[in-house]
């Protein structure tokens, strides 16, 4: 396999380069930037996915590509930026790879396309997104299968992680363990709220296995179609106080954090909502953030993985006790940055801060 890796100097990008690097697959990488990291040698191409020649470019000489490249933050990104990049991307990117002649695609996606569906959330289930990301990221997966309609040996794997943590990772799990180690976490309600989980060790290698799978137009045992589409989560689903319990004893602290009934809490963070509104500051506090960890279940199905074969090596509660250890070691010193992509295509890649605006690259 000769790969292209999109959004490839990214945080999961990263792993997919050790993983695949290590078993001598050639790799070369689109970007916005080119990694912070030691990329060995590995050809990095800088440019846009909205951009056909930097897409073209970049395709040269490959015959496989993982489409990572995406706008996902929620945070300093406009709406119509996350339809270009990911809807207008993946278009650009199937006409490109027609004119390399390359039919291999692979798709990272989003549990988030279910939106506020019913549960259960399986793969075949209703999609009802609720923001921008989660449309865009169905949208672009109706790109892909309409390209695989039209056959001639197309075909796309479409992988739907829900959140996806682990080492020198700086979202929500970051926030979560930096906010219990400086004490400043408070357990807001019961914390029974399921969140399902991806661990970055285990979604790598498991796409890598569905993504070998011979492809046949009914798939069957060991098989694929030529598009198809998994969900991705780590099992058994954890609930946020479990989540907590499991971060508290990582860092060597008693797990006993003052409980504050939901309506306090959020009557507590109307200052903070008042500040993001007047100032656009990204601040670690909000009534929509204790919500989301305390109050909103997040329960998506990974049946037909499990059915697939695959087993995570990794448990949940070791996957985050990994990136304690890491935060420990490393993160604990860095800033919790995001990159977003630039509204225009060949701007500037902004940078995204907690208690920060976005703000332009230097």
């Amino acid at each position: 396999m000769k790969l292209l890796i999109t959004g490839g100097a990214g945080f999961i990008g990263r792993y997919f380069v050790e993983l695949l690097r290590g078993q001598g697959v050639d790799i070369a990488i689109l970007d916005l930037v080119k990694p912070a990291w030691d990329a060995g040698g590995i050809p990095c191409h800088v440019g846009d996915v909205r951009d056909p020649q930097a897409v073209r470019s970049a395709l040269a000489g490959r015959d496989a590509v993982l489409h990572l490249a995406a706008a996902h933050h929620d945070f300093g990104i406009e709406r119509d930026t996350y339809f270009t990049v990911n809807e207008q991307g993946s278009r650009i990117l199937c006409d490109e790879m027609d004119r390399a002649g390359i039919s291999r695609v692979c798709f990272f996606s989003s549990v988030a396309v279910f939106g506020d569906a019913p549960e259960p959330h399986h793969e075949d289930a209703p999609t009802n997104p609720t923001n921008p990301y989660g449309a865009s990221k169905l949208a672009g997966e109706m790109v892909f299968k309409a390209w695989v309609e039209r056959g001639q040996g197309r075909s796309c794997l479409v992988v739907r992680p829900t959140i996806t943590f682990g080492p020198r990772n700086f979202a929500n799990m970051f926030s979560l363990i930096r906010q219990i180690d400086s004490g400043k976490f408070a357990q807001v309600g019961e914390g029974t709220n399921v969140k399902s989980l991806s661990y970055v060790e285990n979604i790598v290698p498991a796409t890598m296995f569905l993504w070998s799978k011979p492809i046949a137009e009914v798939a069957g045992a060991g098989t694929r179609r030529p598009f198809e589409v998994y969900n991705f989560v780590d099992k058994p689903d954890l609930a946020s106080a479990e989540i907590a319990r499991v971060i508290y004893a990582a860092l060597g602290k008693p797990s006993g954090p003052l409980r504050v009934p939901m309506w306090v809490a959020l009557a507590l963070a109307t200052p903070f909502d008042v500040v993001i509104r007047l100032t656009g500051k990204n601040l670690p506090v909000s009534s929509a953030r204790i919500k989301k960890l305390f109050a909103t279940r997040t329960l998506f199905e990974a049946d037909k993985l499990a059915q697939a074969g695959w087993k995570s090596p990794t448990p949940l509660a070791e996957g985050i006790r990994r990136m304690v250890a890491w935060y420990q070691a490393e993160g604990k010193g860095q800033p919790a940055v995001w990159r977003v992509p630039p509204k225009e295509i060949g701007g500037v890649p902004g940078l995204t801060r907690m208690g920060a605006k976005a703000e332009a690259r230097s």
